[in-house]
């Protein structure tokens, strides 16, 4: 009697959000993305703000210290997660194995209304200022303030049409930018730190670990792109220490050069340090060699934010939790183009409107409940799926998760605390998507 065919193989496991989009970014370029989505205007315009509220030397490199702690373990937790889910959307996907829907919605509705608008103009606006002052013009000068708005919103148009013609021009040119901009800020690296005198607080501490935030922000950015790199449960938690580990090194040593080179008094009333450091080495022409790295480094970062970002909303829609157009995948490019205009666009309304400042603030307030909802997924992850096989599990576990989502929410509360008006804004608008979310589940089934 002759043997009956084998029966076929089980269809491999389909992922519920579709792989839509191709994956090209291997670890370079992912540490790449990480890399040019951090290091761009926070280095450059944070130092001033931070000095100003911490106006000691050690205590201002300890703050650098203590946000790049908090970056690495958020790194390190993400990097069991990434390789657990190496999918398009990062945070929101994490958050919605860990914890469902509704949570996930508000991450993306953040997102949508507050956190990557913010990003994109807080991104733009010191190379627009560092551009008209290349230029000739002086961004600090009143007459001159409107143009800085135009010229970032502009930037940020640009960004999203490398973006939006592929993913490959957009690695290609972050991968240049990239290693051009921390080799510019190696050269600052040999002088130092200094010593100086002044006042200090634990609320005004705490704000300026606040500022420093915004300054690491980005070690998350390569968890939404996760869908689109290669070899992701290797390439993803790679890219995410060997990246955040990198940030940290040159941030400490580039804060080190300004408070050899500056008074910190100084540095406080100076929200282009960079330039004025430059010019203290070799004078005008330092001015003009340090605006060059600045508008590199910081369109890097807009590049790769307009990379990353999209893939959120992208995500959401995919999922059912926002307009499907929005999860549209261009036929000839291979991009999300609607999630990509769709982010440059308010990304110009909100460059248009706000300051650095309120922009930069409104972004760490906004985001960081979210980045330690996702990293306690991983604690709730553990517990009701044990059997998920995880090729990286968190160094240091359960205590560098821990201390992620602690410090998190002792930072959340410092600001809650310290500026109660515009904290607590910005969390009545994440609470208004709870009734857009049930609004949304009731509509959405009908329409076409």
């Amino acid at each position: 009697m002759a043997k009956s065919a084998p029966p076929p193989p089980p269809p491999a496991t389909v992922d519920p959000w579709g792989d839509r989009l191709p994956r090209r970014l291997g670890l370079w370029s992912a540490v790449a993305v990480l890399v040019g989505s951090t290091i761009g205007s926070g280095i450059f315009r944070t130092p001033a703000i931070i000095a100003a509220r911490v106006p000691q030397p050690l205590p201002m490199l300890g703050v650098w210290v203590l946000g790049g702690g908090l970056a690495l373990c958020g790194a390190l937790t993400y990097a069991e997660l990434a390789a657990l889910f190496p999918r398009s959307g990062g945070v929101f996907v994490y958050i919605r194995e860990g914890f469902g829907r509704l949570p996930a919605f508000l991450f993306g509705w953040t997102e949508l209304v507050l956190i990557r608008a913010s990003a994109l103009g807080a991104i733009a606006t010191p190379f627009a200022e560092y551009l008209l002052r290349s230029l000739g013009y002086d961004p600090q000068l009143p007459q001159y303030a409107g143009m800085v708005h135009y010229v970032a919103a502009a930037a940020i148009a640009l960004t999203a049409t490398l973006n939006y013609v592929g993913v490959r021009w957009s690695a290609i040119v972050l991968n240049l930018t990239t290693g051009a901009k921390y080799g510019a800020l190696v050269l600052l690296v040999h002088f130092g730190a200094a010593a100086g005198g002044g006042t200090l607080s634990a609320g005004l501490f705490g704000l300026a670990l606040v500022s420093v935030l915004w300054a690491y922000d980005g070690w998350g950015d390569l968890s939404f792109v996760g869908g689109e790199v290669r070899d992701p449960e290797r390439n993803l938690p790679r890219a995410l220490i060997a990246g955040t580990c990198a940030i940290i090194a040159i941030y400490l040593s580039v804060n080190a050069a300004y408070l050899y080179l500056l008074p910190i008094a100084q540095i406080a009333h100076s929200p282009l340090v960079a330039a004025d450091a430059a010019q203290l080495l070799v004078g005008r022409l330092g001015v003009g060699i340090i605006a060059v790295v600045v508008m590199v480094a910081t369109f890097s970062t807009l590049l790769g934010s307009m990379l990353t970002a999209p893939r959120i909303f992208f995500a959401m829609a995919d999922d059912g939790l926002f307009f499907t157009s929005v999860a549209r995948v261009h036929p000839r490019f291979h991009t999300p183009s609607v999630s990509i205009v769709l982010t440059a666009a308010l990304g110009v309304a909100f460059v248009l409107a706000r300051t650095f400042e309120q922009l930069a603030d409104q972004f760490v307030v906004a985001i960081f409940p979210f980045y330690a909802l996702a990293a306690a997924a991983v604690f709730v992850l553990r517990r009701r799926r044990p059997d998920l096989p995880r090729p990286v599990r968190v160094l240091g576990y359960p205590v560098v998760p821990l201390l992620f989502v602690l410090a998190s929410l002792l930072i959340l509360g410092n600001a809650l605390r310290e500026h109660p008006a515009a904290t607590g804004l910005a969390f009545a608008g994440i609470l208004v998507g709870i009734p857009v979310f049930f609004l949304w589940t009731r509509v959405a089934p009908r329409l076409p």
